[in-house]
């Protein structure tokens, strides 16, 4: 089985039309994006098609859309942190429903994945919160060590529509190529299923081992890019 996962409850218009098409929905909770109100259409959303869900905490960046690294001290991340998985947990516990799993947003994802010192404080945070949690990053990132060694389940996350770095980092989105094109992005999902791995913009091979893919929910042509990569994956 091939998970498809995608950012959801952002305020783009596709969340309806993108649930049934994906595995993950990875929630807004409040810290880039989303409020009570949207967290719980997303949440019923997903309950209604038997997607699993988990929460999508940022930097507190709704200006930025969490897309900016912050300096903030441990001790107000952590309460930022907590803050947020503690809302998307009383939305789910409203709708009868639980979250699996914690997946980082924006700058704080690819923060965490580079700085083992901010990955443990997350892991740290989410075994406080619920040592079941499982969290998601970075395909051979910090972050998953840290779950690791936090006693968490990971799960190892690859991109469809993102340009790699020869080190397994992602291209920084204001650098040019970050983001590929439909055409491009279909290629690089099919090489992570199929080879195990990806060209970098460097153009060196790249091996990743992943147990999910991100299709990214908040560009115009999402639909329309989920619905061409099911296609491809299930004629291959």
């Amino acid at each position: 089985m091939i998970d498809l996962n995608a950012d959801l409850g952002e305020g783009a218009p596709n969340d309806a039309a993108l649930m049934p098409l994906i595995n993950s929905a990875n929630v807004a909770c409040g810290g880039h994006a989303g409020d009570v109100d949207t967290m719980r259409a997303t949440v019923l959303l997903a309950r209604a098609h038997g997607v699993r869900i988990g929460a999508h905490p940022s930097y507190p960046d709704r200006a930025n859309f969490g897309r900016r690294s912050m300096p903030l001290a441990p001790s107000r991340l952590v309460i930022d942190i907590t803050a947020q998985l503690w809302s998307l947990k009383a939305v789910c516990f409203e709708a009868g429903v639980s979250f699996s799993y914690v997946k980082p947003h924006g700058a704080l994802y690819n923060d965490a994945a580079r700085d083992p010192v901010l990955a443990k404080l997350i892991a740290d945070t989410v075994r406080e919160i619920d040592p079941g949690l499982a969290l998601m990053g970075l395909a051979g990132g910090e972050l998953l060590a840290a779950g690791r060694q936090a006693g968490l389940d990971v799960i190892s996350e690859a991109f469809a529509d993102r340009a790699y770095r020869s080190d397994g980092t992602l291209q920084p989105r204001d650098l040019p190529g970050a983001v590929l094109d439909e055409e491009a992005a279909l290629a690089q999902a099919l090489s992570l299923v199929e080879q195990g791995g990806v060209t970098a913009v460097d153009g060196s091979w790249l091996p990743v081992q992943a147990d999910t893919l991100c299709v990214h929910g908040d560009n115009p042509h999402a639909l329309a890019f989920v619905r061409a990569l099911r296609g491809k994956l299930i004629a291959a």
